[in-house]
């Protein structure tokens, strides 16, 4: 692995193996992705809104100058209000999963409150740059794109995080979107807890398949961080439905022995009883 590079807007860039590079601001902590081939260069999420995708866009076209494509690992506002940004500075195809293309076009203007503090134009909506841009590649299941001598599989495994997670598989990198998150309790506001676990169970089956795994968030992992994620989430499914059978009335007395945060572990139960089986 090369040493990190700090860019002047306070992106960074760590190359993880041969044309594959994680590029890091410092809202929320983002991990966006960069695969260059020898025709086209594929970014992996685009940020919060014109501000931090300014930074990725920098740290991108210090690293290539070949054309780009996008794609959006899920439907939330930290991984899909730079795609404006990248329109505008000439990038046509977005790809993310068919059901985050749906959500994206249906609530994503909903979620522009949640980045007042950092990207007070996208959150008013006002301003070059800060329109909500759908992707117009969806992938059902699968699909590979290749950038001339680098083809990257955009894949999806099932439920977790959202109902339309897309991973990203190089030869040598697997980028997994918040799927995988290193240094925070998983997000479980908009997730399918029961199916997550079975999601990261088939993360951790293709071990083999990749040197390197990217988190949405936080730093590079391995599968014994993805096993731990899954044993854990396992268990803390298990320990909200026994909850639900003890005392429906009010689970919450099962936040203080959840392995999460009250506010995680809170909203943990909240999904179990919402997200359907």
């Amino acid at each position: 692995m090369s040493e990190t590079v700090q860019t002047e807007d306070k992106a960074e860039h760590v190359q993880v193996a041969p044309g594959n590079y994680v590029i890091r601001t410092r809202s929320y902590s983002l991990n966006s992705g960069l695969v260059i081939g020898k025709q086209k260069a594929m970014v992996i999420d685009t940020g919060a809104g014109p501000r931090q995708a300014r930074q990725i866009y920098k740290a991108v076209r210090s690293l290539t100058k070949l054309p780009l494509v996008v794609v959006n690992t899920h439907s939330h506002f930290d991984h899909i209000f730079g795609n404006a940004f990248f329109a505008d500075n000439g990038v046509h195809d977005f790809y993310a999963h068919r059901n985050c293309a749906h959500d994206m076009a249906e609530t994503a203007s909903l979620q522009r409150e949640q980045v007042a503090e950092t990207e007070p134009e996208m959150a008013e909506g006002t301003g070059e740059h800060t329109r909500i841009r759908v992707p117009t590649k969806p992938v059902d299941t699968e699909v590979t794109v290749n950038l001339g001598d680098m083809p990257v599989k955009l894949f999806y495994l099932g439920r977790g995080h959202t109902d339309g997670d897309l991973l990203v598989g190089t030869p040598s990198t697997l980028f997994a979107g918040d799927l995988v998150e290193q240094g925070a309790n998983p997000a479980f506001e908009d997730s399918y807890p029961r199916d997550w676990v079975e999601t990261l169970r088939k993360i951790s089956g293709l071990r083999h398949e990749y040197d390197v795994l990217v988190p949405g968030h936080g730093q590079t992992v391995s599968d014994a961080f993805v096993r731990s994620m899954w044993e854990t989430m396992s268990l803390a499914v298990r320990m909200g439905e026994q909850a639900s059978r003890d005392t429906p009335a009010d689970t919450t007395k099962a936040i203080p022995i959840l392995p999460y945060g009250p506010l995680q572990s809170r909203a943990l139960l909240t999904r179990l009883k919402q997200a359907p089986r």
